[in-house]
Parts: C-alpha cells; structure tokens; sequence
C-alpha cells in the first residue's frame, strides 16, 4: 500500500521565450511506512518536484500532466482550500534552512500552539503536545525552549525545532528537503539518527531529498535518482548502491571522495553540464556527457526494469 504515489507527472513553466519542462513523466510511489531518497545534482528538479506535490509551485508553472494520489485524492485535480487542509496531518514539511521556516518575531512556544489551530484543543493542552514533541526531538529543557526566539538555539537546534513543528499533527507523510545540508558533520549525524528514530515512532512515511549520497544510503529504504528533470534509475538502497545500472548513477557514486582509495588534490567530477531545460536532447538526457554511449542513445529514450529495478538506459541490461 503506497501513502503517495506520483504518476507521469510533467511540470512546465512559462519564461520570455516560451514554456520549459522542469519535470517529465516522473513516476514514483512512497510506500506506507517507508523512507524513499531522491537524489540529483542541484537543479535536477528534486525541489520543483517537491512544491508539485505540495500545490506551491510558482504562479508561472503548471502540472502538464500527471498526477499525485494521497489517500485516494488525486491532489492535482483538488482545490487551494482542499490542498492547504492536506498540509500538516497529511502531507508535512521539514525545509532545507530553518530560520526560512521559523517566524524569527514570535516564540518558539507560539508558534508551535498556533499550528495546532485545526485540533480543537485547550491551549493547555497545545502547550503540554508542543513540550512533548520537543522533548521527543531531544531538545534541551523544552519547557523553557518554549519561551525562546529562534534566533536564540544554534542551527541544528533551530532545525529539532522545524522537524518537531512538522511532526506534531502526527502526518501521514514527512518530505524533509535537504534539512542536514546547513548542519556541520556532527549534526548531521545526529539528526539522521533523529529522523530515523521518529519516523518508526510515528510510523509515517518519509520522502527524504538530498544531494549527498551518504546520507541517503545511511537513511532510507528506497531511491531514486534524478537528473535533468527525470527519475533515471530507482530501486531499493542495495540496488542502487551496490548495482547501479546507469551510467550517471555510476558516475555520480564515483564522485563520492570517500570513495578514492587513492589521495588526490583533485575531486572527481562528471564532465559536461547538465542541458538546459529549453534545449533538451532528443534522446537520453544524460547521452551527452555519457562515456559509453551508442548511437541509439541520441534518438530515442529507453526504460529497462530488472527485479523492481528500473533504469532509463539502453545499456542497463548489458
């Protein structure tokens, strides 16, 4: 049983010169009680893809078509009203930069009472479930923290803050956009074991999006690769980790320096640049810095599924 689940989705914007496709055919399903990685280069399409399933894509952009199922609801085909009613106990959101997410004019404790406005319950009672939540999130002396500005805690305090504000209507859904890449190694860390820890609490299911691989590695079940505005390869964290068949995510694993055995002043890297959206390939989109590519590669694109395993390359079953 999935509790989202993406179909085709292909997302446009409008621009001077025309309309470009941020996203195409992009299809991918979070299973209940499961933690799914999404993983790219920046500008890959993870946060467009993100603000498609939330309803804020920007007022130059439009869902194509596609569609995005949560509990049965086609939340493309719903209202404003409808979709903001679905954020916060069904879908919620942990952001990359905390401070962008926390009001820096009011208290921590307020902010947190405020968001439980749809629960119907006493102040008191909003007051002990925020305390609670943030004892949960480990938070030092919570009781006090609640009479705190945000500005007032360190970056990965400030981030407990946001995970624990995204966690308190109990959601059915968690996507958590990038929230370790503002935070030093050791933070880093310990938020991921967080985040692991709550998420088996709660029993909700989780949509992580990062650039670092690490991470996805060390915290989901299940990945899928983004490049250019598609999903080319996904599949369980072994597969991908252990048996990636494309040959991006092969190069993107290779540009991993924990992965060197050899020291060097020099970081690996993937020759070329990612093709602007406007001037897309006809092919693969990825044939162009690709160092194994055939002729074919350059006309048309190519799905191959292998044991739940799927990779858009026509030399994934070679």
């Amino acid at each position: 049983m999935n509790a989202l689940s993406i179909q085709n989705l292909t997302v446009s914007f409008a621009i001077s010169s025309g309309r470009f496709q941020a996203l195409r055919d992009i299809s991918l399903d979070l299973p209940e009680g499961r933690i799914v990685g999404i993983v790219g280069e920046s500008g890959c399409g993870k946060s467009t893809l993100i603000n498609a399933i939330l309803g804020l894509l920007a007022e130059n952009g439009q869902i194509d078509q596609g569609k995005v199922i949560f509990n049965g609801i086609d939340l493309t085909q719903v209202s404003d009203a409808e979709k903001q009613a679905i954020r916060g106990p069904g879908i919620a959101t942990v952001f990359q930069d905390p401070m962008g997410a926390l009001n820096p004019v009011f208290k921590v404790g307020r902010q947190m009472i405020n968001i439980q406005y749809r629960l119907g319950l006493s102040a008191r009672e909003k007051h002990r479930r925020a305390v609670e939540i943030l004892q949960k999130v480990r938070m030092p002396d919570a009781e006090a923290a609640m009479n705190r500005y945000p500005h007032q805690f360190s970056g990965g305090m400030q981030q407990r803050i946001a995970i624990a504000m995204a966690l308190l209507m109990n959601p059915t859904v968690l996507i958590a956009d990038e929230p370790t890449t503002a935070l030093d190694a050791t933070l880093e860390v310990a938020t991921i074991e967080l985040l692991q820890e709550l998420q088996r609490d709660i029993g909700c299911s989780m949509l992580f999006i990062s650039h670092h691989m690490g991470v996805i590695a060390e915290l989901c079940h299940d990945v899928a690769v983004m490049y250019a505005g598609e999903v080319i390869e996904r599949g369980s964290v072994q597969q991908i980790f252990l048996e990636p068949r494309h040959p991006y995510t092969i190069r993107l694993l290779e540009c991993d320096p924990a992965r060197k055995e050899e020291r060097s002043s020099r970081l690996p890297t993937i020759p070329g640049e990612v093709p602007r959206p406007n001037a897309l390939p006809k092919g693969c989109v990825f044939a162009p810095r690709c160092l194994i590519k055939e002729a074919i590669c350059d006309t048309k694109p190519f799905e191959d599924w292998k044991e739940g395993h799927m990779a858009r390359c026509h030399l994934a079953a070679s």
